[in-house]
């Protein structure tokens, strides 16, 4: 198990060093000019004030030195500064990173525990009514994007009933259950969709794990359904599911972008909307390694969570 972690980390290099070259080329590919902007807002547009602030901000340098120069800051923690406030870019995440953590494990949770349980339900009871209503609300949520459920909360019991949600954000600590008011809504919103995808896979595999040997040996011992469906079905039917879970937080974490203009909410999908309409680079920079690194290191640990999922896989 040590020699495959050891590997998976060492081979994870050459993929940080690919993110990190993408995220440098990036800002040649943003449309708009920050040197504009910020020559707009101190009122001075020549040619030579252009050329200062490229040099203060690097921007003259090669793209390979550039790309380099960032590599070192990363590896030291330095993500840089934000071009209009001079904040660290580090500072600024950490400060906006608590409630997009926050909606992101709740709709996780959500989305796994009503994906599993209902694709469960409907592949014991195929082919019945049950299992035909439970797909149908499976295909409506995989049919109605985030936005729009965001949105429908919004606005529609304004229309209909003169009742608007609350969308001033406050802290955990400051009123607990204004906080729970503000968060839970949006994270049951991308959960939504995350169980739809998850309750059709863990249907496929479930049925595909029920008509296997070892089921119907089971079976034959005597052994309860329940029992059989819980101890050794549910664990084999779910690594593909679990694999699913991985790749879909990538996708959770872009539609936290969305929700958190939606809800008001000051979370680092709001923080990266407003630094692409002010193209503050660094700030567009710093999260999308941080979300790169985040998505890389939770493929890693579902790879890890395979073994206890199935003890006949081993890493060697």
């Amino acid at each position: 198990m040590v020699k495959y972690i050891t590997r998976r980390i060492v081979g994870l290099i050459p993929t940080l060093m690919i993110l990190l070259f993408l995220v440098v080329v990036m800002v040649e590919l943003i449309p708009g000019d920050i040197i504009d902007l910020i020559l707009e807002e101190k009122f001075s547009q020549n040619d030579e004030a252009r050329i200062v602030l490229e040099h203060e901000l690097g921007l003259d340098r090669p793209l390979v030195v550039r790309y380099f120069a960032y590599v070192g800051g990363v590896v030291k923690g330095d993500l840089g500064h934000s071009l209009w406030t001079d904040q660290p870019v580090a500072g600024m995440i950490v400060q906006r990173a608590l409630p997009t953590i926050e909606i992101g494990v709740l709709s996780i949770l959500i989305g796994a525990a009503i994906g599993i349980l209902i694709g469960t339900i409907s592949a014991v009871r195929q082919d019945s009514f049950l299992d035909y209503g439970l797909r149908s609300v499976a295909i409506l949520g995989l049919s109605v994007p985030n936005f729009a459920l965001a949105t429908a909360y919004v606005v529609f019991p304004a229309i209909w009933w003169g009742v608007a949600p609350n969308m001033r954000y406050v802290g955990f600590t400051e009123a607990p259950v204004e906080h729970l008011k503000i968060i839970i809504p949006p994270a049951i919103i991308l959960g939504i969709s995350l169980s739809a995808t998850l309750m059709r896979l863990m249907r496929t595999t479930m049925l595909n794990e029920l008509r296997q040997d070892y089921v119907r040996t089971a079976h034959s011992k005597g052994l309860l359904f329940r029992s059989v469906v819980i101890k050794h079905v549910l664990k084999n039917a779910l690594i593909p599911v679990i694999t699913l879970l991985g790749l879909q937080i990538a996708f959770l974490i872009g539609g936290s972008v969305i929700t958190e203009s939606v809800f008001a909410i000051p979370g680092v999908g709001r923080l990266l909307l407003s630094s692409i309409a002010n193209r503050d680079y660094p700030v567009i920079q710093g999260i999308v390694v941080i979300i790169g690194m985040f998505v890389i290191t939770t493929n890693l640990l579902i790879d890890l969570s395979y073994a206890w999922l199935d003890p006949r896989i081993r890493y060697s």
